[in-house]
């Protein structure tokens, strides 16, 4: 079976579109589908718990516009904001270290 060669490795596309990890650019990006991701994730674990966003910034001590901005991954929260809005939608965190 012969490879196809119009197809890449996400990884190549990646390193097409922005740049080889590593460079500024790659980075950047890295860090906007990080905050993107992590608003994702906390907006479906709000809905599990059929929680109105409202409720989450009054539980958070935060506003309505703060929780909507993380969730779509308009900002990226504090790690002290971070973990209020995971402690209140009852999930932990926890830190541990990548293996070699």
């Amino acid at each position: 079976m012969q490879a196809n060669p119009n197809l890449s490795s996400y990884s190549a596309v990646l390193a097409d579109k922005y740049g080889a990890v590593g460079t500024p650019e790659r980075e950047a990006f890295d860090n906007r589908a990080r905050t993107y991701y992590m608003g994702l994730l906390l907006q479906t674990a709000r809905k599990q718990e059929h929680i109105t966003q409202v409720e989450l910034a009054k539980r958070t001590g935060t506003t309505k516009s703060y929780i909507s901005r993380v969730e779509n991954g308009v900002i990226d929260p504090t790690i002290s904001s971070f973990i209020k809005i995971i402690n209140a939608l009852g999930l932990k965190f926890e830190l541990s270290r990548a293996l070699a």
